[in-house]
């Protein structure tokens, strides 16, 4: 197959993307990295150039770029000073790139266009004036924002995979769902260590209220209250302390990092450095009060290992098979949460961590989430 992969968030290109967190950027290089692996002919669509063995077409960011040098900002500076004007930019160049992919497969260079992430309302509409099948994978809960719901249920009819069942829930009861496809990673990214140290529970993700680190930083401390042997929660990832108005740093955050069992480790971009701290952490702590739509974070702690402790949110319970591969506790007020929460912290260490990678070999890797794409693209074309 001529499969068209196109991701047109502005983030995509490899100037950036080493200093963001983008993890559908990622999966992405990594789908059709292995799509090429398994002799599938792929194009990667993208801004700008990216890292790929497959054919890389790019948007023209001439323009852009003559706007960011007259102002003498970066493209995180653009967006952080002047947010509707960073994104009024950028769509211009996803419309230039979603307008090329759509030509090169009503030129017959395509057999079939898939739109991979977050700007595909954008193609929605224009995606009829394509005369090969195009099918659309969304990264968020599809009822997230205003402009996700309001638009994604006119084109219920369209080609749809989901990333995981709960997913399916922001969308119609009759929405065209071709397949459901869990993300994957290549297994020799992550692994286990022969001796993890286990001194302490992980967090790591973006630090706003609906991810609940201010639930695990609570369950922490109270399960420190009634064991001798207190715990430490090491926290990963990027706050957004001074920007759009964010409070939840300073307010709910910061004031518990006096706490010395209570650790901010700061954002962790390399694979390496990522295993390093999963694998050697008891469990990973994911207290998402929100309907997470996957959870890329859980199949690494998985490939390392490692427990996860969730609360059963979105797709959670979808990864984590209750005392099997980590524990589920119910997303409720918060006071119970939090013991809850703490009483998993005390179990979860009875579990045999080898059947965690086992769990992953079977469930979440690249290559079985390839093969799943390639079916449904056949699935549409044939259709």
């Amino acid at each position: 197959m001529r499969i068209g992969l196109v991701v047109p968030h502005i983030f995509m290109q490899r100037d950036i993307l080493p200093d963001v967190i983008f993890s559908p950027g990622r999966i992405a290089l990594a789908l059709a990295h292995e799509l090429n692996a398994q002799g599938e002919d792929v194009t990667l669509f993208t801004p700008g150039p990216v890292d790929t063995e497959v054919t890389n077409v790019t948007a023209d960011l001439t323009y852009f770029e003559r706007e960011l040098a007259g102002r003498g900002d970066g493209y995180i500076d653009l967006l952080k000073k002047h947010p509707l004007t960073f994104i009024s930019l950028a769509r211009q160049v996803q419309s230039e790139l979603l307008a090329n992919a759509f030509k090169t497969a009503n030129d017959n260079e395509l057999d079939i266009v898939h739109i991979y992430t977050n700007e595909e309302d954008l193609a929605l509409p224009f995606s009829e004036l394509c005369n090969k099948p195009v099918i659309f994978t969304h990264h968020d809960p599809f009822n997230f924002l205003v402009k996700y719901k309001n638009v994604f249920p006119k084109y219920k009819q369209l080609n749809w995979l989901s990333m995981s069942y709960a997913q399916r829930r922001g969308m119609p009861h009759d929405t065209n769902w071709v397949a459901n496809i869990y993300h994957g990673l290549e297994p020799g990214n992550f692994k286990p260590v022969k001796k993890p140290t286990q001194d302490y529970l992980a967090y790591m993700g973006r630090i706003i209220q609906p991810k609940g680190v201010h639930l695990a930083i609570a369950a922490v401390q109270a399960y420190n209250k009634t064991n001798a042997m207190p715990l430490k929660l090491r926290i990963a990832g990027k706050h957004y302390a001074g920007t759009q108005k964010d409070t939840y740093w300073q307010e709910q955050i910061l004031p518990h990092l006096s706490d010395p069992n209570i650790e901010y480790i700061g954002y962790i971009d390399k694979d390496e450095d990522k295993q390093t701290f999963l694998a050697n952490a008891k469990a990973l702590i994911i207290p998402s009060i929100f309907d997470e739509p996957f959870g890329m974070v859980m199949i690494e702690a998985l490939a390392c290992g490692t427990p996860i402790i969730g609360l059963d949110s979105g797709a959670i319970p979808e990864i984590i098979q209750h005392e099997k591969n980590g524990i589920l506790v119910k997303n409720s007020n918060d006071k119970d949460t939090i013991r809850e929460l703490a009483c998993a912290i005390e179990s979860v260490g009875a579990i045999d961590r080898a059947s965690y990678r086992q769990d992953f070999e079977a469930r979440f890797t690249i290559e079985r989430m390839a093969t799943e794409h390639r079916a449904a693209y056949k699935k549409v074309i044939e259709n």
